[in-house]
């Protein structure tokens, strides 16, 4: 699928007329599909191209990076997930300062002078962009008429009697609330992260581990977790430490993912691995020995392997 960097790429290969969802699409959760449902639906009624455009990095991030949320994917997650719901093309945003100064009507018009011809802008009810959240579903209305679109609000999909957001995901996934997270989400939640060079402990005990850098991602407590481990296009039967080593005594502990492929032998540095999270086993917990620790693991695999078999 054709991903966008600009607008004009879109016009130079000859696109016509578009249709197009803005949003960040953090977790792309059952409220964001259903702006992208309704996208798609306007799309083949209307006969234009379905086109979704997203934020990278989260705005927040560059507005005021204090209160930056956790994000819940990995932009090649949000991507794939997005080209999953299958529009014609995504539109992949920049976002800085340059940008984070636009007001919302001087981010619609550049969008209109970009793509030259929008027939409809999706989002969601309660989305903001622009200066100051100048933006909104009332400005686009507001210029729907002018700039020759239509202008669509997707109300907020309930769950248990709530919207569903991303922040509520977030704080579902912290609790451990793994569940209301997939009811949420619409599918498993999964943690993805670039394999790095850990300290190759496992490898001595006979569980070798990818260790994957999630700085900035949305976490559930710490502990050991049953799932799946995905690289590329092949899928392995998985077992997860989310956690500090409390029994290998580090000088400066850090939180790290360690996942322990348990079909599969090779080398993952460098590679962006997705686990989805199937169960927690266990808390994590420091033991009196190295031999106590290697034995637990190894109850740990087993374990895994049992629940991922049933």
């Amino acid at each position: 699928m054709r991903i966008l960097r600009h607008p004009e790429e879109w016009t130079a290969a000859g696109g016509g007329p578009v249709s197009l969802a803005l949003g960040v699409f953090d977790g792309v959760h059952r409220g964001h599909q259903e702006v992208i449902r309704r996208l798609l639906d306007q799309a083949r009624a209307s006969n234009t191209s379905a086109i979704v455009a997203t934020f990278d990095p989260h705005p927040a991030a560059v507005i005021n990076p204090r209160r930056a949320p956790k994000l819940l994917q990995t932009l090649n997650q949000r991507l794939r997930t997005l080209q999953s719901l299958q529009p014609d093309a995504l539109w992949l945003i920049h976002f800085d300062e340059t940008l984070s100064r636009l007001t919302g009507e001087e981010f619609v018009r550049q969008c209109a002078r970009g793509f030259g011809s929008i027939r409809s802008i999706h989002v969601g009810e309660s989305f903001h962009f622009g200066h100051r959240r100048t933006g909104n579903i009332t400005l686009l209305r507001h210029l729907a008429g002018a700039l020759g679109f239509v202008a669509d609000a997707a109300p907020p999909v309930a769950w248990h009697g709530a919207p569903i957001s991303s922040t509520r995901i977030r704080n579902a996934i912290s609790q451990g609330d793994l569940r209301a997270a997939e009811a949420l989400l619409g599918r498993p939640f999964a943690i993805a992260g670039t394999v790095v060079v850990g300290r190759r402990r496992g490898r001595t005990f006979g569980y070798p581990t990818a260790n994957l850098d999630v700085t900035g991602r949305a976490l559930p407590p710490l502990g050991v977790y049953a799932g799946r481990a995905r690289r590329a296009d092949a899928s392995y039967p998985a077992v997860a430490n989310l956690g500090i080593q409390p029994t290998l005594a580090n000088v400066n502990p850090a939180l790290q993912l360690e996942v322990h492929l348990l079909d599969f032998t090779g080398d993952l540095y460098g590679e962006e691995l997705e686990f989805t999270v199937a169960a927690r086993l266990r808390e994590e917990r420091r033991f009196a020995s190295i031999e106590e620790l290697k034995a637990q693991i190894a109850r740990d695999v087993q374990a895994a392997r049992q629940h991922l078999d049933h």
